[in-house]
């Protein structure tokens, strides 16, 4: 984090920002969270059961795909030539019975001005299971999926139009929060400000030097608070 100590976001000025574009996993909640690995295992176990491997091989498979196309999804679909509904209802019915409501994050969302969206490579159903376990689901307007996107995972230039038509914002009044700094490169192309939720994964930090990525956070959380003490600072 000290080497991004000049790209802290509490220098992002909150009165002129109408709208917040939410990364779903690892960024509404911290990526050191379990929820994210449980996706991870239901993704391994589909392809395990699908193609008949043995776990370790599932697992390089599911990975190879992650990095080489930007989702695993993808990477099924354009290699293997494969329908995506089944797979993505599968691996997004993660167990959430220990996942509770967040105060701190949702005074934190409520306390910040304008609307709130959510853009993920997951799902909408993912997304509002993850937002009411979390109790917060109130707080977003827009939730733009890997489905709405045409199955064209982040960081694809196209999608981030088309959610920039469905939601109807004006880019150069919006900020895009991630957790993989390369997805913020064509946010900052249309105009947006952008945060990184700083990680030390290598898939994560990809891109985190770039200029495109103008604020970092430690996460969301750490995101919100600075945020509103300065607003009412």
């Amino acid at each position: 984090m000290s080497s991004y100590a000049d790209k802290h976001a509490s220098g992002l000025i909150v009165s002129k920002v109408e709208d917040w574009v939410f990364d779903l996993d690892n960024t509404i909640y911290p990526a050191a969270s379990s929820l994210f690995p449980r996706v991870a295992r239901r993704m391994t176990e589909w392809i395990m059961d699908h193609f008949s491997l043995p776990e370790d091989k599932a697992a390089e498979l599911k990975t190879r795909l992650f990095r080489q196309y930007g989702t695993t999804m993808r990477g099924l679909m354009e290699e293997f030539h494969l329908p995506s509904d089944g797979f993505l209802s599968y691996v997004h019915e993660i167990d959430l019975s220990d996942v509770s409501y967040d105060k701190v994050l949702d005074t934190g969302l409520k306390a910040l001005p304008g609307r709130k969206h959510i853009y993920t490579n997951g799902t909408v159903r993912h997304a509002e299971r993850i937002l009411e376990a979390f109790g917060i689901r109130q707080h977003f307007d827009v939730i733009f999926d890997i489905v709405a996107s045409d199955h064209v995972p982040k960081p694809a230039p196209a999608p981030y139009d088309q959610f920039v038509a469905q939601s109807g914002i004006e880019p150069t009044k919006a900020v895009m929060i991630e957790d993989m700094a390369r997805n913020l490169e064509p946010a900052a192309a249309l105009g947006m400000q952008t945060v990184w939720l700083a990680s030390d994964l290598d898939w994560a930090r990809q891109g985190a030097n770039e200029a495109y990525v103008q604020f970092v956070a430690k996460d969301v959380k750490d995101l919100l608070t600075c945020l509103t003490q300065a607003e009412t600072g």
